[in-house]
């Protein structure tokens, strides 16, 4: 689309200078030297497009200062253009793309904010960081005309001789388009090298400052599969800036834009974008199929945000949902220490004063009495990662040492709880007891089978 829309713009150009020659006026540019006037004249009106090239290369060496060096550079401009679309090895699209750049920093020199010219820079440079060529500094080059040629539209009120004010205003609109474009992918960029650099305040700027500039770009032109991307990720970046709906809108059209395994590779991370966003891939086939045929999110579209439950929502749903004597002991904790008042009742109930059998993880030991051996545990898998005791227990005896268990192991017990901190969760229990699990029966030995 932006190539269609150069095409178009050097074009007009061709059209515009065609008409300043063929009916001057006293308020147009003239060249008053009649051998200039020839020289220029049949520069401009040759047919072939390389007998295009010479003549105006040799007319603006010949006549560096005249009235129309502007005017012949943009054409010779357009003349590099025209070749460079019809070269047909790399050497000559190479040469001739070189020759519209030249040309077009030639123009800028005479008028910095001629708008063809700008225009020309962006998609050059564009052109040449996309195809891998010194990629960082040609997509900076082009951001930074994008930029000038914003501003240029700003003052641009005059429209230039033999050009219509239905002209003017395509002109305007079009590069406007190819500016935005261009400033918008190049803060993008920055952004990323932002983020390879681990410079996280700096790309949340830089993504910042793309969003605006690809959203205007993307409006106008909803088929330019870079610029959607861009605004995807720049509108999915975490940061300030982060517009999470815009965003999914975009990545889903950027899978629709793409060809070939790119389209797989949008479409898989926009699919977890959108469930990490959404809580499910519910509804992630309907946003592609919308974005198959809508190419900007409708005024009313939305995507419900997943809420996680809070601590005490989870504790209901699993009161509600399951039997306390089924509960693990991390989730007697998490009821305890995270639930209602009325769910905590209705877990400490079945809990308070009942004999549990359990497996632990020991913390510490603490044989100094004869009375009873005391415990602290771990019984969550969280708060044994944690090496933290969550259990405090009381033997209803002195362990024999026969039988004493090793710190950082597991322990079999039962005990009974009694009270309980909420947080830090530390649950008490007397009347502990020994668990010893089974000696497994000896496997029976076959008769030997007779010789």
């Amino acid at each position: 689309m932006k190539k269609i829309v150069l095409a178009m713009l050097l074009v007009a150009a061709v059209t515009a200078v065609a008409q300043t020659t063929s009916a001057p006026a006293p308020q147009k540019k003239e060249i008053k030297d009649p051998a200039e006037y020839n020289a220029y004249v049949g520069a401009v009106q040759q047919t072939d497009t390389a007998a295009k090239v010479s003549g105006l290369e040799a007319f603006v060496t010949q006549y560096p200062n005249s009235v129309m060096k502007e005017d012949a550079l943009e054409q010779l401009m357009t003349a590099y253009q025209q070749l460079l679309s019809q070269a047909k090895t790399p050497d000559q699209q190479t040469l001739n793309r070189t020759k519209m750049l030249e040309t077009a920093q030639k123009v800028l020199l005479v008028n910095p904010c001629n708008l063809r010219a700008l225009a020309v820079t962006v998609f050059t440079k564009q052109s040449l960081a996309i195809a891998g060529q010194n990629s960082t500094a040609n997509f900076a080059d082009a951001g930074q005309s994008g930029d000038k040629g914003l501003q240029c539209l700003q003052t641009a009120l005059t429209k230039p001789e033999g050009t219509t004010a239905e002209e003017w205003e395509k002109l305007k609109t079009q590069t406007k388009l190819i500016f935005n474009g261009a400033e918008g992918i190049s803060s993008y960029q920055a952004a990323v090298s932002a983020n390879q650099a681990k410079d996280s305040a700096t790309a949340g700027t830089d993504y910042a400052k793309a969003q605006p500039f690809l959203r205007a770009a993307v409006q106008a032109d909803p088929t330019n599969l870079l610029e959607v991307y861009d605004l995807a990720l720049a509108d999915l970046a975490a940061g300030p800036a982060e517009n999470d709906v815009e965003g999914l809108f975009f990545i889903a059209r950027a899978s629709n834009l793409a060809q070939g395994a790119g389209k797989d590779q949008i479409a898989k991370f926009g699919k977890s974008k959108y469930v990490k966003y959404h809580g499910s891939e519910e509804g992630w086939s309907d946003l592609l199929a919308l974005t198959a045929t809508t190419q900007l999110p409708p005024a009313d579209f939305t995507i419900k945000k997943y809420v996680p439950p809070t601590p005490a929502e989870q504790a209901a749903a699993l009161v509600k949902s399951k039997k306390i004597e089924e509960m693990s002991f991390a989730e007697w904790q998490m009821v305890l220490s995270e639930g209602t008042p009325e769910d905590v009742e209705k877990v400490w109930s079945v809990l308070k004063g009942k004999p549990l059998q359990m497996v632990a993880h020991i913390i510490t030991i603490d044989s100094s009495s004869k009375t009873a051996t005391k415990l602290t545990l771990a019984g969550s898998s969280d708060d044994i990662d944690g090496k933290r005791a969550d259990i405090d227990l009381t033997m209803s005896a002195a362990i024999p040492a026969k039988d004493m268990p090793k710190e950082d192991t597991d322990f079999q017990f039962q005990g009974t709880p009694v009270s309980y901190v909420a947080k830090p969760f530390v649950m008490t229990m007397n009347d502990g007891a020994l668990l010893v699990a089974a000696k497994p029966k000896p496997a029976a030995h076959k008769k030997p089978a007779p010789h």
